[in-house]
């Protein structure tokens, strides 16, 4: 039932012209498209089979997802990289549940998952889609392995299916300021001229979610997708490199075309050519920071780093990653690095440290 509505919604969404006379119509068709999907990926209450192999402990300071198309070589990829071996035959489906696999790159522990074969449809609760999509939504980096013979159709129904479940690729959360209120109506502020919404637009997607009341603000020329996503408030901004796999068939020509897309990295997964590149990449996008400790007069452990997010860097998130209880006792601490202009400098717990600082934690006495 929900699937026809999806695709009636689809084809009138592709027969409606985009222009300001349309803008409301399609606001209202987005937002009932948006609370189809939702429902129709809202885990189903009734029991019986879960899905074997769907449930990877997260381990290690972060996990990649690899999603694409079948026998387009993930599992390839996976074995040379982390040395796991996944079943690989040269016909499609092969891999049908989650493969764990960690490396370690700089000091940091990263787990890589190869997830089974994503087809169309799979949005729409087709195949293990749904269940594939769930686990690519807890990974902090997603590789989009793609065939080079075949790129730009496969990217185009993969971008279709992820941006279908809630998550969204190189992209970051809208600057929209959104609260929900018992009375008062719609009050909508903007710091930037809106070029895709006015308030009839607004006023007729809140509608749809029979939302009568609310502030909202908006500091960039927000989209109406981008306002559903705020009102939905359950989509993963989630950073993606094309992995462009089979280069060994292409001519030195193509290979110059395909490193000018943006986000993506060609290798050959068969041939081991270009993993530094890639390695790199993954590296750059999962933007770690590694810190280092230092005990009291001696010299910094440089085996084991305090492996944190970028944004989520300071000396208290430090301290808490060590031990809960580190920030009862805390003074201040010391720190060598790029995050200060001494070496060593004093700093408090708000401080924000940098990759490859080094830090000693002084206690209070």
């Amino acid at each position: 039932m929900a699937e026809a509505r999806i695709k009636e919604i689809e084809e009138e969404m592709a027969r409606t012209q985009k222009n300001k006379a349309t803008a409301k119509h399609l606001g209202m068709l987005k937002a009932r498209l948006a609370k189809l999907r939702a429902e129709l990926l809202a885990p189903k209450t009734t029991g019986g089979d879960k899905g074997e192999g769907f449930d990877v402990a997260k381990t290690g300071h972060a996990r990649i997802g690899f999603v694409g198309f079948p026998s387009v070589g993930k599992s390839t990829l996976l074995s040379n990289l982390a040395g796991v071996y996944s079943e690989v035959a040269a016909y499609e489906f092969t891999t049908l549940t989650t493969i764990p696999g960690v490396i370690q790159y700089k000091g940091a522990k990263i787990q890589l998952l190869d997830l089974p074969g994503i087809i169309e449809g799979a949005n729409d609760g087709k195949g293990r889609g749904r269940q594939v999509i769930a686990v690519a939504k807890t990974c902090d980096l997603i590789f989009i392995c793609l065939d080079v013979l075949k790129p730009l159709y496969h990217k185009k129904i993969i971008e279709k299916e992820v941006e279908g479940f809630g998550i969204r690729l190189n992209k970051q959360p809208p600057k929209i300021m959104y609260r929900k209120k018992a009375k008062g109506g719609i009050n909508m502020t903007n710091t930037v001229p809106l070029t895709h919404l006015d308030l009839e637009t607004v006023r007729t997607i809140l509608g749809e979610y029979r939302i009568n009341s609310a502030d909202l603000t908006f500091k960039e020329d927000s989209t109406a997708d981008d306002l559903i996503d705020v009102i939905e408030g359950n989509r993963a901004f989630i950073p993606a490199i094309y992995v462009m796999n089979k280069i060994d068939q292409i001519s030195i020509e193509e290979l110059d075309i395909v490193y000018k897309v943006p986000h993506c990295v060609p290798i050959s997964a068969h041939h081991k050519w270009n993993f530094d590149d890639l390695l790199e990449k993954m590296w750059e996008y999962l933007a770690l920071v590694r810190v280092y400790t230092k005990p009291k007069s001696q010299l910094p452990d440089y085996d084991e780093p305090v492996v944190l997010k970028q944004g989520r860097s300071t000396v208290e998130d430090f301290c808490n990653k060590i031990h809960r209880s580190m920030m009862k006792d805390f003074k201040h601490a010391l720190v060598w690095g790029s995050s200060v202009k001494h070496n060593p400098q004093r700093v408090g717990k708000d401080h924000v440290l940098q990759d490859e600082d080094v830090v000693q934690i002084v206690k209070k006495i």
